[in-house]
């Protein structure tokens, strides 16, 4: 790994004519990332799967690194492997379909796994409404689902077997989406046992209503996320989105690869939708179940 590294650095000072300035940043952004490898027992660089960057971009953002500086490291990790690529010393560059993070933008706030299980524990789910806050947030974290995703599920979208639900995204694109375990076991009790209670006799094609037939809106579900987080002891601004993203890192960082994770989010781009529409919905299932921490 040293070795190529350092090949890659003298072909930026004697090909590239870089400053002494430049080659030490760049000196400095490969060393992070070859000591991140080695802590997680990544010997050679052509081992470094997209999963492994994405990884390591978290890493960067949890370290505090501004949007501008994470783009400078993958642009350095990235021109890194094309040059590898270009030698024949990798077969491919595992950054290839890694956005470069807009600067400017931050990433939205990441929860831990001991901070989504201690928001879930904290809702008494033996009252009618308050097991339906819980169905509709393991949802969200199960599936990371967008709020207005979620508000709007009909009962004909979930399948309780399958423990599945079919989301209407952005762009009228429909996917199936698995949601755990538990997700599943709370969205049962809701619809058997407390959804007759809170509907009254009344009848909706939504599954989570608010008052009356008519679905919650989403500054309601936004404010049951900031009661549950003030119980939780959780001072840090969580929103729905916050949730959705905790879901999509948490499966990264489990091990779940890029492809499976964005087609759940419903992430398709124009150069990977036709990739993301192949995945088997069998596939997904497997993948949820191994890797999402409340499966």
């Amino acid at each position: 790994m040293d070795r190529f590294i350092q090949e890659y650095l003298d072909f930026l000072i004697v090909e590239k004519g870089l400053s002494p300035n430049s080659i030490a940043s760049y000196s400095d952004d490969l060393s992070q990332f070859g000591n991140f490898l080695g802590e997680n027992n990544i010997q050679h660089l052509d081992q470094a799967d997209t999963t492994v960057i994405l990884a390591w971009l978290v890493h960067l953002a949890r370290k505090g690194l501004a949007p501008k500086s994470r783009a400078r490291h993958l642009i350095t990790i990235r021109g890194l492997y094309k040059f590898l690529v270009n030698q024949g010393h990798v077969t491919a560059n595992p950054l290839t379909n890694v956005d470069i993070p807009r600067t400017g933008q931050a990433l939205p706030e990441i929860m831990s796994i001991p901070e989504v299980e201690a928001l879930l524990a904290v809702i008494d789910t033996t009252r009618p409404k308050e097991l339906r806050n819980a169905a509709m947030l393991e949802i969200m974290y199960g599936a990371g689902l967008r709020v207005s995703e979620l508000i709007h599920l009909k009962l004909s979208d979930i399948n309780m077997d399958a423990n599945l639900v079919r989301v209407m995204g952005k762009g009228a694109r429909e996917r199936m989406v698995p949601i755990g375990s538990q997700a599943g076991k709370l969205a049962r009790q809701w619809k058997d046992q407390a959804r007759p209670l809170v509907l009254k006799h009344l009848t909706s094609q939504y599954l989570f209503v608010a008052r009356g037939t008519n679905p919650m809106t989403r500054q309601g579900f936004w404010k049951i996320i900031k009661k549950y987080a003030a119980k939780a002891g959780i001072s840090r601004n969580i929103t729905p989105h916050t949730l959705r993203h905790s879901f999509a890192t948490h499966l990264l960082e489990g091990g779940a690869d890029l492809r499976s994770v964005q087609t759940m989010l419903g992430h398709a781009d124009i150069s990977t939708t036709q990739i993301y529409t192949h995945i088997s919905r069998d596939y997904l299932l497997r993948m949820h179940e191994k890797y999402h921490p409340r499966r």
